[in-house]
């Protein structure tokens, strides 16, 4: 059955006068940015040297800075997301020191209150987290002390939602380096009780990211967590109150510290779960950063692919609860620095394809980044090389032996691996080629991916958090809208994503230098109910971005809230195609995913100027299928999964 809303489409508050840039353009390339820096080469984990102006300077040549047009607008300060992610108070970016966490913290949304508006959680490294309860109009209000989910007292990473005992509202599990993770189940009406002994999640290590899913189509969610290495000292340095790093400034120790493996664990339905992870062969070889859980062979099990910081993903086929390692024959080779991952359907053929996008893509990099070489390297972002040192490798020789010996100490092989994003197109049920170069995904600094029909035309769009402000570099985000023929032009200065409203550098300054927002991770969902998708960040030693979804495109959308009976009741796993037209668009329902982050499980579909939906086809995970004829536009509908007679 489906009921609906009356949440309808507002209108813009800015008139569609601002034409956007030309793809490839300097301005759509965020050419234009404030960039004087002079680099040594990253490394892994950013064992990097970086060094920057305290001047606030204008673009390069003189070029003045774009008015955006109709797009986005950070409205973070007014609308009440103060929040705060703590900065290491010692790190100069001068030395790999302390904590890992120059990755980032996470952001996740969920309604964790049930009162029908999503909210927004913030994870912190240095203080507490971060918990919003969205007023229904897109405004927040901080309630972490009252709900209790600061963990002031730990280093917190990731923070994933999801209705774990099927009971109607949203539990909630904090992944966390060093201080244990925490599992909250909801006791209603957004009341969170530490239930982590329990149900048996008190594991102490380097976690960092976790994924709810039903792993063997029981009906419950089973959990998935992702670790790094255990690379930190039980040292506690004075002055941060975090753990020193092992090895120094040395990234060869850090690199060979002992593998955390990944952890499966099963729901037992009584509140308790179960490790079931060598059984279910899912251990991975650690250092992983992000996970998505899509069906890629259509067979009915939900498969896994992780993200390695070092060397390629592993994509584990599901075999009824048994997990095989089929990446080589079917992705081939993946980003050497996988950090966020995601599936979606990019070209509207109602197949899945994924994006990983490589966070050490900037290993290649020359070591000028002036005004005069900042084009250059613009462009050669947007390029793929056979070695980690690329173009630099032709100008000094002596690269060529340190990247045997990187070769050697991290274990992979030259034949599986990716210098760059990477970027699979479904070709066939289990089969892709990769095409990050050829739709135009390749870019710089990725770390986090949100995906969504920003614009409302039809065509899933992307919004890349992107940066090494380490402390006081800048690089800029990136939002990637779809051509339309699955090719993407990045246009975040055109649409007021780059540079924001509060500019390039603010006023906040570690150990005397400027230090700019640095956005790790990004979620998506649409706050305040117009049918347009927001988006929001989790910045360094700043508040975070809210972008505000401005589009003025007179475009239509749909919008489903799906709730599982036979199936989990999130209805996590669950694929949708909406056929509209002589297009057949793709959506699932995810529990999280894209790096540290967790966008709205509504399931969203802009619609362009097509005023009628022929046909809304779920198949639900636990097998049943449902139609849904002609929905009305322009609204909510929420979905109850039909009884198994109707399977």
């Amino acid at each position: 059955m489906s009921e609906t809303h009356d949440t309808q489409a507002g209108a813009a508050d800015q008139p569609a006068d601002q034409p956007a840039s030309q793809p490839g353009s300097a301005e759509e390339r965020g050419g234009g940015l404030g960039l004087v820096v002079a680099v040594t080469l990253l490394v892994v984990v950013a064992a990097a040297v970086w060094f920057g102006r305290d001047d606030k300077e204008l673009p390069p040549d003189g070029e003045p800075t774009p008015v955006a047009g109709p797009g986005f607008r950070d409205v973070a300060r007014e609308s009440g997301l103060d929040f705060h992610m703590g900065f290491l108070p010692d790190e100069s970016g001068t030395t790999f020191k302390i904590n890992l966490y120059d990755h980032g913290c996470g952001v996740s949304i969920a309604d964790y209150d049930g009162d029908g508006h999503e909210d927004v959680f913030f994870l912190n490294q240095l203080g507490s987290n971060g918990l919003f309860r969205n007023r229904g109009d897109g405004t927040f209000e901080d309630v972490t002390e009252k709900v209790g989910v600061g963990l002031a007292d730990r280093i917190c990473v990731g923070g994933t939602f999801a209705d774990v005992d099927n009971d109607g509202d949203q539990d909630l599990f904090v992944a966390s380096t060093r201080g244990g993770n925490v599992f909250y189940e909801n006791q209603g009406g957004g009341v969170l009780k530490d239930v982590t002994k329990k149900a048996g999640l008190e594991h102490i290590g380097h976690s960092q990211t976790a994924i709810f899913f039903d792993y063997d189509n029981d009906g419950l969610l089973d959990l998935y967590v992702v670790h790094t290495a255990d690379w930190t000292l039980d040292e506690i340095n004075p002055t941060s109150k975090t753990f020193k790093g092992k090895g120094g400034d040395g990234f060869d120790a850090v690199i060979q510290s002992a593998k955390e493996y990944n952890i499966l664990y099963h729901n037992n339905g009584d509140g308790t779960f179960t490790d079931v992870t060598k059984k279910a062969g899912l251990q991975g070889r650690g250092w992983s950063s992000d996970v998505a859980i899509f069906d890629y062979d259509e067979d009915g099990d939900q498969d896994v692919l992780v993200a390695c910081m070092f060397g390629r993903a592993q994509l584990y086929r599901n075999d009824k609860g048994k997990f095989v390692d089929v990446t080589l024959e079917t992705l081939g080779r993946t980003s050497w620095g996988g950090m966020g991952v995601k599936v979606f359907d990019a070209h509207n053929d109602s197949r899945l394809d994924v994006l990983i996008v490589d966070m050490h893509s900037d290993m290649w990099m020359g070591l000028d980044l002036s005004h005069g070489s900042l084009k250059l390297a613009t462009d050669s972002a947007q390029k793929k090389f056979r070695s980690i040192f690329g173009p630099m490798k032709q100008q000094d020789n002596k690269l060529v032996k340190t990247e045997e010996r990187w070769a050697d100490t991290l274990a992979f092989s030259r034949g599986e691996v990716l210098f760059g994003n990477s970027f699979f197109r479904a070709t066939d049920k289990g089969t892709f080629e990769e095409l990050s170069e050829e739709v135009g995904l390749e870019t710089l600094w990725p770390w986090g991916i949100s995906v969504g029909d920003f614009d409302n035309d039809g065509h899933q769009d992307i919004f890349l958090s992107s940066g090494m402000g380490f402390p006081f570099y800048y690089w800029p985000n990136h939002l990637m809208l779809n051509n339309g023929d699955g090719t993407f032009a990045d246009h975040a200065t055109a649409r007021g994503i780059e540079p924001p409203v509060q500019g390039h550098y603010h006023d906040k300054k570690i150990q005397n230098r400027d230090s700019v927002r640095s956005s790790r991770c990004a979620a998506t969902a649409d706050f305040d109910g117009d049918g347009r998708l927001e988006i929001i960040t989790n910045n360094f030693n700043d508040i975070p971005y809210y972008f505000k979804n401005e589009f003025d495109t007179g475009n239509n959308y749909v919008a489903l809230r799906l709730q599982g009976t036979s199936s989990n009741r999130d209805a996590i796993g669950a694929r949708i195609l909406a056929r509209v037209g002589d297009q057949t668009m793709l959506r699932m329902v995810h529990s999280a995913g894209g790096y540290l982050s967790q966008s709205s499980r509504t399931v969203h579909f802009g619609l362009g100027q097509h005023d009628v939906i022929d046909s809304i086809e779920i198949s639900w995970p636990s097998g049943i299928k449902q139609v849904i004829e002609n929905p009305a536009l322009n609204q909510v509908h929420d979905v109850v999964e039909p009884d198994k007679a109707a399977k």
